[in-house]
């Protein structure tokens, strides 16, 4: 994984000496006229430069990006068949794969049909090809390229058969030309599909999200009262109470998923990367986070307008299928005290994508929070082997309101970060982190007086378990006020102040690599004289994934080795200034 990603930043690299083309391309027919209805044999080469070398159409997906060729959309043309010769195929330690390539000259042989109804007269037909070049050190983006050669249509000419030289094998195509069609990639390059793997994570974290929202206190205690609701009507049997429950779900179920659907509907498809970048978006999603978090600790209680609640009451008082469904509504709008939170941080993370995933998220996380609803409908008895309402759906409340106020604080570090303001330092983040996750480690032991734990209750191995977790956690984190590396945690608490050099392993600051930071054509001037490539991170200020990366990859020993040999430079692309403005038009 991340060889590829070296390669492709070694692309970027080498874009600011990238005008040379090592490839230049011709077509030529092999005849000069052809009757309409036959087929015609033209020659589509690709003159290579020494020490280059172009990937094959048939490259194995997963590496370099493969040769993609067709004929250009022409009223002469019914369809075309093209044909390579056999590539170098071996592996490439860049990639990890093997690949297939030609040097000195890549030759493509189209067989051509014509339509039996083409005007006759001279044809200037369109070949196209986007391919890759590479040497030992380097790969230039991809170029498209585009040759054209005539042929005249003459009913008279002779039809000659088509004769393609041994080495030459077919490779498969799509459909022939449509009239919009540019060109035609084969078969063995299939097009790039968004990957699957993180999106089914993000969905098994969403189901798992709405299992959990069960065990806070607002749902928790509901379940027996809704559930004896579908089972014990008077006019209906188990099986009109199971389709009951399935409408009480569906309720839950269409409320979240309209709050995907708002969230998308006002982004837009590429405003939600944009939300989670803004700054006032992450001002304004801490500011929520601090008042549920205060408000599950006993600060105040959250409550929806009575009025509203009432008449959403009334309404599924009813009876038949649409007052569940509105019962279904009520339950959730007043179980969002408690849900909000869990909600919350699942819809950020859904926000920062440019897809679907604000719909799917809540679609999926209202499924996983009725999902129980549904499953006990169907096995009634179940509901005698639940554990009984108390004390411990209390601590659930004080815990998770502890867990909020520390991700209020990512969101405000995220802001400051963006605003580069430099209110929230990493020593204080990551002192408001180690007292808060602290705080209901005391809380379970006993030791912070709040609802939910009295000083005659039993201390059992359970939450005493869950008390060390928490605390744990919170000691880990000592190490980095004094400038320690905290490995996958860096990514999620603001950078090390500039200057300050973070700590190795031996307790001695690591000597890493230095970044140039939003020095585009000074990096470029300073590449030129000291002979080097630029290695270029786009990156930002509220970026995890980025902060992890630098904090976790870069400093590697196999991969620090390379990086020295290059000019190193972050381009910053969040920021609210100038700078990151170019910098995202880069």
């Amino acid at each position: 994984m991340f060889r590829r990603l070296l390669v492709c930043l070694f692309t970027l690299a080498s874009i600011a000496g990238a005008a040379e083309d090592p490839v230049q391309w011709t077509l030529a027919f092999d005849a000069k006229a052809a009757p309409p209805g036959s087929h015609v044999l033209a020659k589509f080469t690709g003159t290579i430069r020494p020490h280059w070398h172009v990937y094959s159409l048939t490259t194995p997906p997963g590496g370099p990006n493969p040769t993609t060729a067709g004929i250009a959309a022409n009223p002469a043309v019914a369809g075309f068949k093209i044909y390579q010769s056999k590539p170098v195929r071996k592996l490439d330690p860049s990639f990890g794969i093997d690949t297939e390539t030609f040097s000195e000259q890549y030759v493509l042989l189209f067989d051509i049909e014509l339509k039996k109804d083409a005007t006759a007269g001279p044809a200037d037909i369109t070949a196209n090809v986007r391919y890759q070049t590479c040497n030992d050190t380097i790969c230039l983006p991809p170029k498209r390229k585009s040759a054209v050669a005539a042929i005249a249509i003459d009913p008279s000419a002779t039809t000659a058969a088509i004769s393609i030289p041994a080495g030459y094998t077919l490779v498969p195509t799509a459909q022939p030309v449509a009239p919009s069609t540019a060109s035609v990639a084969p078969a063995s390059a299939a097009p790039a599909q968004p990957a699957s793997g993180d999106f089914g994570f993000f969905l098994l974290t969403a189901f798992a999200a709405g299992l959990a929202a069960i065990f806070t206190p607002c749902v928790f205690p509901m379940i027996p009262f809704t559930v004896s609701y579908f089972l014990n009507r008077q006019t209906g049997n188990k099986r009109d109470g199971v389709l009951q429950a399935v409408v009480f779900c569906l309720g839950i179920i269409v409320l979240f998923t309209g709050l995907g659907v708002l969230v998308k509907t006002i982004a837009g498809p590429f405003g939600v990367v944009q939300l989670g970048n803004s700054p006032w978006v992450n001002s304004f999603i801490a500011a929520v986070f601090i008042v549920f978090g205060l408000s599950l600790l006993g600060a105040y209680e959250l409550t929806l307008p009575s009025g509203l609640l009432t008449k959403m009451n009334q309404a599924s008082e009813g009876g038949g299928y649409l007052a569940t469904l509105l019962m279904g509504l009520t339950f959730t709008l007043t179980s969002f005290a408690c849900i909000g939170p869990i909600v919350g941080p699942l819809l950020v993370a859904s926000v920062q994508t440019s897809g679907l995933e604000p719909v799917f998220g809540m679609a999926t996380f209202a499924t996983g929070l009725a999902a129980p609803f549904f499953v006990l409908a169907l096995f009634p008895s179940f509901l005698h082997k639940l554990p009984k309402s108390g004390g411990w759906l209390m601590r659930v409340k004080v815990v998770l309101g502890f867990v909020v106020l520390a991700i209020s604080i990512k969101y405000l570090s995220s802001a400051d970060q963006i605003l580069q303001t430099d209110f929230i330092s990493r020593e204080m983040f990551l002192a408001a982190w180690v007292v808060l996750f602290a705080l209901p480690g005391l809380y379970l032991l006993g030791f912070l007086r709040l609802e939910g734990i009295k000083p005659e209750d039993h201390l059992g191995v359970g939450r005493m378990l869950i008390a060390s977790v928490f605390l744990i956690f919170s000691i880990s984190l000592l190490p980095g006020l004094f400038g320690a590396s905290l490995g996958n945690v860096e990514a999620f608490i603001p950078v090390q102040a500039k200057g300050v050099a973070l700590l190795g392993g031996g307790g001695e600051p690591s000597a890493g690599p230095v970044w140039m930071k939003n020095q585009y054509r000074e990096a470029l001037a300073k590449a030129r004289a000291e002979n080097k490539l630029v290695f270029i991170n786009f990156t930002g200020y509220a970026c995890t994934n980025c902060h992890w990366m630098k904090a976790n990859m870069f400093p590697r020993p196999e991969v620090a080795g390379l990086l020295k040999d290059f000019v190193l430079v972050d381009l910053y692309t969040d920021g609210t200034d100038t700078e990151s403005e170019q910098n995202q038009q880069l």
